[in-house]
C-alpha cells in the first residue's frame, strides 16, 4: 500500500484524526507471527469508547505471537474516496491493507452496525458470504451481546465467540496457531474451532422453517455442539483488562478512564439483555481497581474516572472507592462519574464529595411511569426512590439531571405514559420548591424516552414491538403531557430503528440475505439517522418474500422454537417463561442478593458466586 497516498485520502476527510492512528500507548509488533484486525463497525469516537474492545486489544497484544491493529467503520466520507481511488480499507496501526491479515475480528454491539460490517468487508476486498471465501481470504469472527443471537448473521461470519472473551480469544488464538502450523484447511481449522467451548460455527448447522417460521437447527457436522455455551470468566481480578490505554487524538464518546467495577447483574429487569447474559455477578476487589486507576490515570492524563457497571450503586464497596479516588487524585482535580445509577442507591454523601471537584453526568433510569408497570417489568423501585435520589443531587448541587424511560413496555396503557409526564412534574416541583440559594441554577431535566426493543434471553423474548404508527401516537401522548412543565424537554428515539432492531435481535438467517440486498441498496448506519435508508431496506425485505414487522410485531408462544435455542446463556428458559409469567401478573421477583431465585436451574451452585444462599429448585416460588 502507498502510505503517502493514504495519507493524503486521510487528509481529505471531515476529521483525518479517525484515521491516523499513531496515538500514545498505541501497540506496533510487526514482526509477530499472526496478524489479527479488531474491528469495530461504527465510527472511531464511539469504537474507541468500547471498553470490552480495549480490553481485547490488550489481551492479544499480550501474546508474543499475535499483534492485533485496529480499523474501524469509514464515515461516508472517506468511503467514498477509498472508492473512487480504489484503495482498501486499512488497519490504524500500519495502514495495512485488512485482506492481508490472518483474522478479522468485529465486535457486535448492536443490530444496527451489521451492514457496517459488510461495507468493511467489500472496501477490503472480501467476499460477504462464508461460503464465498476461500483459504486465501482471513478469518472472519465476531464476539459481542450480538452474539447471543448471531443467526442474522449466519451467512456472513465464519465464527461467534460467545461469552466473556477475556479466555476465550486466548482459547481461540491457541488453536489457531496449532491449526497453521499443522498446516489445516479452512474446514478443518472450524472443525477444531468448534470444538472450543462458546465457539459457534454457523456453517456446521442448517436451519429448517415450517408454515413460514423458525422450526429446527440441525447439525451438518459430527464434532460440532448440540448447544453453545456461553463463556463466563468467574475471577475478574485474575483476568486481563486494558493494560495501557490508547490516549484518541480527537473527542470521543466516553472520553474517560473506565473501570469495570463489576460483571453482571442481581436485579432482574425483564427487559434488559445484559442483566442476563452477564449473569452471574462477579465484583473487582476495591485493591484492583485503585491499581488500574493508578496505572491508567499515569498513562493517559485523563481527569476524569467513570465507575462502571449496569448498576454502579451496587457495588458492595462503593461507599468506599469514590472518596478514595477523589482524596487520591483530588489535588489533580480527577473527577468520578457514576453513568448509571439506580434510583434507590443510597449515594448522597458520594454526590456531594464527587461535586466538590466537578460535577459530572448525573443519570437516573426510572424506566416506567407508573408502579404497575414497574412492576412489570420488575424494576424494582418506586416514585419515592427518584424524588428521594433527585432530592439528594439538587441538595448536592446538580441542577442538570436525565431521567429515562422506556415506551411500549408490555401491558403498557396510556396512563402509564402520563405517569412519565406526572414524575416528571413532581421532579420539577422538588427542584423549585427548595430554597433558591440550595438548588442553584434554573433545572434542565432531560426526559429521554426510548422504545422498547425485546432480545432474546429476556423474559420478554417472546413480546411483540408495538408497530411504529403507535409508537408515534405515544411520542406525541407524551411530548404534549410534558409541555409547559418548567425546566423539562423531551428527547425521543426514531422508531424505524427500533423496528429494525427488534427484527435482527430475534431473527433467524434468511436475514443474512436481506442483510446483504440492503446493503448493496445503499444502507449504511443504519443508527444514524441522517444516513438511514428505509428504502434500501424495504426493497431487501421485498426482495426475500419477508417482512420486518414479521420479526418485529409478532408475538412468539412460549414454547415455540426459537432461532436462537441452540445457544445456552446459562440463565434457563424455564425460569425465563416463569418471569414471564410473572410479569403478567405484575409480580416482582426479589433481587439475587437477597436470595437465589434459581436462575441458573440445577447449575445455580456451579456458576453462581453467591454461595451463601441456597439456589431454589425449577419448581420453586420466585418472588
Amino acid at each position: 500500500m502507498n502510505i503517502e497516498k493514504i495519507n493524503s485520502l486521510i487528509a481529505r476527510t471531515e476529521k483525518p484524526t479517525r484515521y491516523m492512528g499513531g496515538e500514545l500507548n498505541m501497540r506496533l509488533k510487526p514482526d509477530a507471527e499472526f496478524h489479527y484486525a479488531l474491528c469495530f463497525p461504527d465510527t472511531y469516537e464511539i469504537g474507541m469508547s468500547h471498553l470490552g474492545s480495549r480490553i481485547i486489544y490488550n489481551v492479544l497484544n499480550k501474546r508474543e505471537d499475535t499483534f492485533c491493529e485496529r480499523a474501524f467503520a469509514p464515515w461516508v466520507d472517506m468511503e467514498k474516496l477509498l472508492r473512487e481511488e480504489h484503495e482498501k480499507l486499512f488497519s490504524l496501526e500500519t495502514k495495512t491493507p485488512l485482506d492481508q491479515f490472518d483474522i478479522i475480528g468485529f465486535s457486535l454491539l448492536y443490530e444496527m452496525c451489521y451492514t457496517n460490517l459488510l461495507n468493511m468487508l467489500e472496501l477490503s476486498g472480501i467476499p460477504l458470504t462464508t461460503a464465498e471465501r476461500g483459504d486465501k481470504y482471513p478469518l472472519i469472527v465476531a464476539g459481542g451481546p450480538c452474539a447471543c443471537n448471531s443467526e442474522p448473521l449466519a451467512e456472513i461470519v465464519d465464527l461467534f465467540m460467545f461469552g466473556d472473551g477475556e479466555e476465550l480469544t486466548n482459547d481461540f488464538m491457541e488453536c489457531y496457531a496449532s491449526c497453521r502450523h499443522r498446516g489445516l484447511n479452512r474446514h478443518d481449522m472450524l472443525i477444531e474451532f468448534a470444538r472450543i467451548p462458546g465457539i459457534y460455527v454457523p456453517s456446521f448447522y442448517k436451519a429448517e422453517y415450517a408454515d413460514g417460521e423458525f422450526s429446527n437447527l440441525i447439525k451438518l457436522e459430527d464434532s460440532a455442539p448440540e448447544r453453545i455455551t456461553r463463556r463466563i470468566v468467574r475471577d475478574l481480578d485474575g483476568a486481563e483488562f486494558t493494560g495501557d490505554l490508547v490516549v484518541p487524538y480527537m473527542n470521543i464518546v466516553h472520553d474517560r478512564i473506565a473501570l469495570e467495577l463489576f460483571r453482571g447483574c442481581t436485579r432482574g429487569c425483564r427487559f434488559c439483555q445484559a442483566g442476563f447474559i452477564y449473569r452471574p455477578i462477579r465484583e473487582r476487589k476495591m485493591s484492583t481497581l485503585l491499581d488500574y486507576a493508578d496505572r491508567q490515570l499515569s498513562c493517559t492524563g485523563y481527569d476524569e474516572v467513570s465507575l462502571f457497571s449496569l448498576s454502579s450503586g451496587d457495588y458492595s464497596e462503593i461507599h468506599e472507592i469514590v472518596p478514595e479516588i477523589l482524596d487520591r487524585y483530588g489535588k489533580d482535580k480527577v473527577s468520578v462519574s457514576l453513568p448509571s445509577l439506580r434510583i434507590d442507591s443510597f449515594i448522597k454523601d458520594d454526590l456531594e464529595k464527587i461535586q466538590q471537584v466537578r460535577k459530572t453526568g448525573l443519570t437516573f433510569a426510572p424506566e416506567a411511569g407508573t408502579q404497575r408497570l414497574r412492576d412489570v417489568i420488575n424494576k424494582g423501585v418506586t416514585e419515592e426512590n427518584l424524588l428521594r435520589a433527585v432530592d439528594d443531587a439538587f441538595r448536592s448541587g446538580w441542577h442538570g439531571i436525565k431521567l429515562y424511560f422506556m415506551i411500549g413496555l408490555p401491558t403498557e396503557t396510556d396512563e402509564d405514559i402520563l405517569g412519565i409526564a406526572e414524575l416528571a412534574r413532581k421532579v420539577s416541583r422538588t427542584f423549585y420548591s427548595m430554597p433558591k440559594e440550595l438548588r442553584g441554577k434554573g433545572l434542565r431535566c432531560t426526559v429521554s424516552a426510548s422504545t422498547f426493543v425485546p432480545k432474546p434471553f429476556t423474559p420478554f423474548q417472546w413480546e411483540p414491538q408495538i408497530p411504529t404508527e403507535e409508537v408515534l401516537r405515544r411520542q406525541a401522548l407524551l411530548r404534549s403531557a410534558l409541555k409547559g412543565i418548567r425546566g423539562v424537554e423531551f428527547n425521543c428515539h426514531f422508531s424505524e430503528t427500533s423496528r429494525l432492531e427488534a427484527c435482527f435481535a430475534r431473527g433467524d438467517r434468511r436475514l443474512s440475505r436481506v442483510l446483504i440486498d440492503a446493503f448493496k441498496h445503499g444502507a449504511r448506519f443504519d443508527s444514524w439517522d441522517e444516513q438511514f435508508n428505509k428504502e434500501a431496506w424495504d426493497t431487501a425485505f421485498a426482495e426475500n418474500d419477508l417482512s420486518c414487522d414479521g420479526y418485529a410485531y409478532r408475538r412468539i408462544a412460549l414454547h415455540e422454537p426459537l432461532a436462537w435455542q441452540h445457544m445456552d446463556s446459562l440463565v434457563s428458559m424455564d425460569y425465563l417463561r416463569r418471569e414471564h409469567e410473572q410479569a403478567m401478573h405484575e409480580s416482582v421477583t426479589r433481587d439475587c442478593r437477597k436470595g437465589c431465585n434459581g436462575c441458573f436451574g440445577a447449575h445455580c451452585r456451579e456458576y453462581c458466586d453467591m454461595h451463601r444462599y441456597d439456589p431454589v429448585s425449577e419448581t420453586s416460588e420466585v418472588n
